[in-house]
């Protein structure tokens, strides 16, 4: 049985995998959590919904979005929109 995540430490799930919450995502990335909620919304960071419909993020999930801003740089930003993503330097 997994015991319920603190906000310093993400839960472990069945497979071992690191589980975020929202909160616990954004503090991950440097960001607030109503823009974490904005950026999965348009798609720019994948995550899964529980049940309840609350957001869930792998530890992959938050790589590959941090891979895919080291790779497509500032100049994608604009196709992002106007909430996208800050390039991580």
């Amino acid at each position: 049985m997994a015991l319920p995540a603190s906000p310093s430490q993400p839960q472990r799930g069945s497979d071992q995998q690191l589980v975020f919450t929202s909160s616990q995502a954004a503090v991950y990335l440097g960001i607030s959590l109503a823009t974490i909620r904005r950026w999965t919304d348009a798609g720019h960071i994948s995550c899964y919904r529980t049940p309840g419909g609350q957001r869930r993020f792998s530890l992959e999930q938050l790589e590959q979005f941090i891979s895919s801003m080291h790779r497509e740089g500032p100049a994608s930003r604009a196709d992002l929109g106007r909430h996208a993503p800050p390039p991580i330097v």
